[in-house]
C-alpha cells in the first residue's frame, strides 16, 4: 500500500477510535450509579481502555506515515520500532481477547457482560464500535502494514506485565467497593476466579506473534 494511502487510513482510524472513546465516556444516564460505576468512572473497563489503546496506535501509526512521507527516516525508523511493539504485544492481541470474550460470553449469557438495561444507554452502533469492529480493525491493520515482531518471549513478558496491571486494579476496586466490575467474576469462587484470569491471560497471549 503507498505510504499516502497508509497515511489516510490510519489518520481516519485515529479518529474514529477518538471519537468512539469520546463518545462512551461521556455517556450519560438519569439512574444513580452504584458505587462500582462511580469509583474508576469508566476507566475500569478494558473495552474503554482498549478504544485508548487503539487511538494512541493509529496515531503513533500516523505519525510514522508523516515522517516517511517527508523523507525524516531516522526519525521515521525509531517511531516504527515503537509502532510495532505497541501492535504486536498490546493493539492486536487485546482487541482480538476483547471481541472474542465479550461475543462469547453475550451469546451465552448477556447478563454477564452487557446487562439489558444498557441497551438504553449505550446505542446500539456505539456497542459495534467498541466490541466488534476493533477485531476488523486489527485484521486489516495486518494486511495493510508489514510489521517486525519481537521476540516471543519479550513480547509475552509485556503483554503479561499489562494483564497483571489490570487484573490488579478489578481486584483493587472490587476491594474498595465490594462489587466486581464485571457480573461475571461473582460466580466464581476465588480458586475459580484465578483460573479464569489465567485462562483469559492465555487466550490474550495467543495472538503473540514469535520471531
Amino acid at each position: 500500500m503507498e505510504i499516502s494511502t497508509l497515511a489516510t487510513y490510519h489518520c481516519l482510524a485515529f479518529v474514529w477510535y477518538f471519537f468512539v472513546a469520546y463518545s462512551i465516556t461521556h455517556v450519560r444516564t438519569e439512574e444513580r450509579p452504584s458505587e462500582v460505576f462511580l469509583y474508576g468512572g469508566q476507566w475500569k473497563y478494558l473495552t474503554v481502555l482498549n478504544l485508548v489503546l487503539q487511538a494512541v496506535f493509529y496515531g503513533v501509526s500516523f505519525l510514522a506515515d508523516v515522517l516517511r512521507l517527508i523523507k525524516k527516516l531516522r526519525c521515521a525508523k525509531c517511531i516504527i520500532s515503537s509502532r510495532d511493539l505497541l501492535f504486536s504485544v498490546l493493539a492486536f492481541p487485546v482487541s482480538t481477547f476483547v471481541s472474542i470474550s465479550f461475543w462469547t460470553l453475550y451469546t451465552y449469557n448477556r447478563e454477564l457482560v452487557y446487562p439489558k438495561s444498557l441497551d438504553g444507554i449505550i446505542p446500539l452502533w456505539l456497542n459495534h464500535a467498541m466490541h466488534t469492529a476493533v477485531l476488523p480493525f486489527a485484521v486489516l491493520e495486518i494486511l495493510a502494514t508489514p510489521h517486525r515482531y519481537p521476540a516471543k518471549k519479550k513480547g509475552l513478558i509485556l503483554l503479561g506485565f499489562v494483564a497483571f496491571l489490570y487484573i490488579s486494579w478489578v481486584l483493587w476496586i472490587y476491594s474498595v467497593t465490594g462489587e466486581w466490575v464485571y457480573p461475571l467474576f461473582a460466580l466464581f469462587s476465588p480458586a475459580g476466579l484465578a483460573a479464569f484470569f489465567a485462562g483469559s491471560l492465555a487466550i490474550s497471549h495467543m495472538p503473540v506473534k514469535p520471531k
